[in-house]
Formats: C-alpha cells, sequence, structure tokens
C-alpha cells in the first residue's frame, strides 16, 4: 500500500493536463458569473418596464344613463389622475 501511495505522489503525467483543465474551469466559471450578472440586470430591466406599463394604465371610465322600456338607469363616470 505505501509503495502505490508512494508511486501516486511522484507519478506527475498529468499534471500539465490538469492545470490546464484547472485555468479552463475558472475561466469558464468567470464567463458564468458575468453572463449570469448581464441577464439578472436585462431581467430587472424588463420587470422595471412591466411595472411601468401597470402604472400607466387609465383607468378613467364614463358610463351614460340608459332609458327605455320603463327602465331608467343614471350614468356615472371616474377619472383617474
Amino acid at each position: 500500500m505505501t509503495t502505490l501511495a508512494l508511486a501516486l505522489w511522484n507519478d506527475e503525467a498529468g499534471f500539465i493536463v490538469s492545470a490546464e483543465l484547472v485555468l479552463i474551469a475558472t475561466i469558464a466559471v468567470l464567463a458564468m458569473v458575468v453572463g449570469l450578472s448581464e441577464v439578472a440586470n436585462a431581467l430587472n430591466q424588463e420587470l422595471e418596464d412591466v411595472a411601468s406599463a401597470f402604472g400607466s394604465v387609465n383607468q378613467s371610465f364614463r358610463y351614460q344613463g340608459l332609458c327605455g322600456h320603463g327602465g331608467h338607469s343614471g350614468g356615472t363616470c371616474f377619472e383617474d389622475r
């Protein structure tokens, strides 16, 4: 068991490959962080646009009275400011 552990400890055949993989993984993680940050900013901006659209909906209405067949209905109105 000791000889196997010593052989694995002294084996450097895959050192360059693992170092390259660590570098590639680091770059990939940094790219994902930047990309997700931009996605979060874009989503926040879109939700602000939706909130602005809901806030600018005009809810004013005007209803004229009706009269016919013996029934009458008074009109009403509401002005949204």
